[in-house]
This record gives structure tokens, sequence and C-alpha cells, in this order.
């Protein structure tokens, strides 16, 4: 397996991120279309099919971020306890979860340093990452 670093740490799923959101938009297409021409006598399960398109196309979006935002959760109670257990001292309420999202790629040797900083200059999570010098790979999001 490659070695993860800035460039390649982002995670896509073909069958997810690609096939799955390509299908929805075509039912949701021909749906359309089939309300569109639809006959009278049909006219009401046609309707039922963009609806269910769009139920389909909201189900795609909210089942992925309602999973982001769980691991955020846990990133950013990990990255938390890594700082007290690193100093024996709290982080600062100052940090953003997207920062501690960037954070969890530093190593303990370059967390604390990069944490304060991040707190004082409010460094976006890509200046985070980016100013990492020993990336920590994190093969555990999905």
């Amino acid at each position: 397996m490659k070695q993860q670093n800035y460039k390649n740490h982002g995670k896509y799923v073909f069958g997810y991120h690609v096939i799955t959101f390509l299908a929805i938009l075509a039912f949701l297409g021909g749906s359309i279309r089939n309300l569109w021409k639809a006959s009278e006598d049909s006219l009401y399960s046609a309707s039922l099919l963009v609806l269910l398109a769009f139920i389909l196309f909201f189900m795609f979006y909210f089942i992925r971020s309602f999973a982001l935002k769980a691991q955020d959760r846990a990133i950013r109670a990990e990255e938390k306890l890594r700082y007290f257990i690193l100093t024996g001292k709290s982080i600062s309420n100052n940090l953003t979860t997207r920062q501690f999202v960037g954070l969890r790629f530093a190593p303990d040797d370059e967390f604390v340093t990069l944490a304060d900083k991040a707190a004082m200059q409010n460094l976006s999570e890509t200046d985070i990452k980016k100013a990492i010098v020993n990336w920590k790979a994190d093969e555990y999001r999905v």
C-alpha cells in the first residue's frame, strides 16, 4: 500500500461516490422525463417515482454526512485526549472540528506545536495538513 500523505489521503469509493451517484441522477432524470410524458392514468405512479428519486438523492447525501459527523466527533475527542496525554493540559477551546481533523495526521512530536500554532493563528485544516513534516497515516477514516 502506498504511504499516505497530503496529496493522497482523501478516500473515494468508486462504487459509492461515482456509480451510486450517477445511478441516482439517472433515475431522477428518467423519473422526471416519465412524469413529463405520463398520461393522466399513470400520473400518480410517475410522481411517486420522482419522489422516490429525490428521497434516494437525499439519502445518498445524509448517509455520508451523518457518518462523517460521527467520525469528526470521535477525532475531536481523540485529539483532545492526545494533547492532554502529551502536555498534561487541556487544548485550546478555540480550535474548530475541521482543525482537529487536520491535526489527526500530525505525529506526536509535531502535534503540540502545531495545535498551539493552529489555535493562535487560526490555521485552516488545509494549512495544518500542509505544515505537517512527517505525515501520520489515518487508515480508518471512511
